[in-house]
């Protein structure tokens, strides 16, 4: 199993990987379609800022002994293809970089929230029902890279 220090290690190599993909962008591209359709890298990045920012909330409630919190879009929506499309609109006034710049300083979130667990938390296989694995085994990125990463090579080297 891994420990905290390797989970967190693991978080910051794959800010760096963002880091290098939104240069490898650069923001002069962050505002043009391509990536994942007509969605944007910015989008990409609003979308996935959105989920991780309800996994952030997750985390610190807990530390915190809290209840889970709700979703931050609207309760009736149920499944990716409603929410996805919610978290487009509800960014839709936010300028690309600051979309971008909001993903990398997720991951700083993110980890600020793990760091905050006791570590019981950490290794306990049903502390986080939603995950379905210990907090330490959980791969944070895994949508980012099965999901994301393919479409955005294709975008850049077409």
């Amino acid at each position: 199993m891994r420990t905290k220090a390797e989970q967190i290690a693991a978080l910051r190599a794959d800010q760096q990987f963002w880091r290098d993909l939104a240069a490898e962008v650069g923001p002069d591209r962050y505002a043009e379609p391509g990536p994942m359709g007509d969605w944007t890298f910015a989008d990409m990045a609003g979308h996935l800022g959105a989920w991780r920012g309800r996994t952030i909330a997750r985390l610190e409630a807990a530390s915190r002994a809290e209840p889970e919190p709700a979703a931050p879009w609207p309760s009736e929506l149920e499944d990716d293809d409603a929410i996805n499309p919610w978290i487009r609109e509800h960014d839709a006034a936010r300028s690309p970089g600051e979309l971008v710049a909001a993903y990398d300083a997720s991951y700083d979130r993110l980890i600020a929230a793990i760091d905050a667990l006791p570590e019981s938390m950490l290794t306990a296989a049903g502390a986080f029902p939603w995950l379905g694995e210990p907090l330490v085994e959980a791969d944070f990125t895994f949508h980012l890279h099965d999901e994301h990463v393919p479409g955005v090579r294709a975008w850049l080297d077409g």
